[in-house]
């Protein structure tokens, strides 16, 4: 009877994701062509806010500037003081959109190449969804609409720090990304440590400038520059346990203007991405170390900054196998699968930090995927059937955590 119940709840919600699915794709064409970066986010508030009153929920009072946050309530007779959290964050990139659709940005350099189009448009579908099961509901549902989660110390935290949690209380939270290599259709989900700690890297390397002609009259920050920049890449190999998964690369560099002159000073920025917090801070002890040593070894001074930025984002075991069980009820098992960690960061980690929840992927991709369509590309581009799975499975979920919160 358990079993008729789950499979019949299933293909209701499933019904209903069908239905909205063009009203879906048209919110989310309708985000994608009015990209906002992190904490600009003012028209997509609008939006979300607007939606969810026409849909009959009150947003509550807003914590930050930008953000929406709303309850669900329940209407089940044996609804209680439980409330369940889904979370998708609204910002977009400072990318300039490549794409040939008839729905690409209209704000130069500014395109929603990470998904979050998609991740508001599937809140904004499961809410609906929602909204005509209340009877349904053992408890609240709590949407977030999370502001900055592409620009540290991103919106999660800010969020955290204005009393998010602390007012609602969640039991559990629940967030989804889009990734192009897990295709449509399908899952994919890991325990424990699934995202990692991400470091931003600063180096200024100064020296004395001069001609290019004399070398030996200056003090080269280029030269310096380079030395440093293989040097970093040793400590992956030769101070991280080999078991210990680390990322140590230097993404820019810059200096001089002229091919006949030293200049006197190179700037250089990078990220450190970590699974494990013991060897982040030994990284980062390592790091200023290794600069400062080879830049004085060669004649010229290095500052080293590093930005703290997101912790490792680490899925509870319990609540993940829940899910697990859950996405196979509504895909089926054989759409279900298991991740493998990776080296991205994400600020949802800190909600997990303070409440136990999970993160998985939902796949927006196909059987030959593209290696064009990818994350931060100006070419991503999402199969758009995904926000009909992923409405669902986000209301889904709800409906069934609460039944064990």
């Amino acid at each position: 009877m358990e079993t008729e119940y789950f499979t019949g709840l299933a293909e209701r919600i499933q019904e209903r994701a069908a239905d909205i699915f063009s009203e879906i794709v048209a919110l989310r064409r309708d985000i994608h062509l009015h990209p906002e970066l992190s904490y600009e986010e003012k028209r997509t508030t609008a939006l979300i806010t607007n939606y969810l009153i026409d849909l009959g929920i009150t947003p509550e009072k807003p914590l930050l500037d930008t953000g929406v946050i709303a309850l669900i309530h329940g209407e089940h007779k044996s609804s209680k003081d439980k409330v369940v959290a889904l979370r998708a964050d609204i910002d977009a990139l400072p990318l300039h959109e490549e794409n040939l659709h008839g729905f690409c940005s209209l704000e130069s350099g500014k395109m929603h190449a990470c998904g979050h189009d998609m991740h508001t448009a599937m809140l904004l579908g499961a809410a609906k969804i929602l909204s005509g099961m209340k009877d349904e509901l053992e408890g609240d549902v709590l949407l977030v609409f999370q502001p900055a989660e592409e620009k540290a110390p991103g919106g999660a935290k800010p969020f955290l720090d204005a009393g998010l949690f602390k007012r609602f209380n969640p039991a559990m939270i629940i967030g989804q990304h889009c990734f192009p290599n897990v295709e449509t259709g399908k899952v994919a989900l890991c325990k424990g440590s699934f995202m990692a700690a991400t470091d931003e890297l600063y180096f200024t390397v100064t020296g004395q400038g001069g001609h290019a002609s004399a070398p030996h009259r200056a003090a080269d920050p280029v030269l310096a520059a380079a030395h440093i920049i293989t040097a970093v890449q040793h400590l992956v190999s030769r101070v991280v346990p080999p078991h210990e998964p680390a990322v140590v690369s230097i993404a820019s560099i810059h200096g001089g203007n002229a091919p006949n002159v030293i200049p006197r000073q190179v700037t250089m920025s990078g990220t450190m991405r970590t699974m494990n917090e013991d060897v982040r801070a030994l990284l980062q002890e390592r790091l200023r170390q290794t600069v400062t040593h080879v830049a004085a070894g060669l004649g010229v001074d290095a500052e080293v900054e590093i930005r703290k930025g997101y912790p490792v984002l680490f899925n509870d075991l319990a609540v993940t196998e829940k899910a697990e069980n859950i996405c196979r009820e509504y895909l089926g098992a054989e759409n279900v699968h298991e991740s493998e960690p990776i080296m991205t960061a994400e600020d949802f980690a800190y909600y997990l930090q303070e409440c136990p929840g999970t993160f998985w992927q939902i796949g927006t991709g196909t059987l030959q995927h593209d290696k064009s369509n990818t994350l931060h590309s100006p070419t991503f581009n999402p199969e758009e059937r995904a926000l009909e799975i992923g409405s669902g499975l986000l209301a889904y979920s709800a409906l069934r955590l609460l039944q064990t919160a």
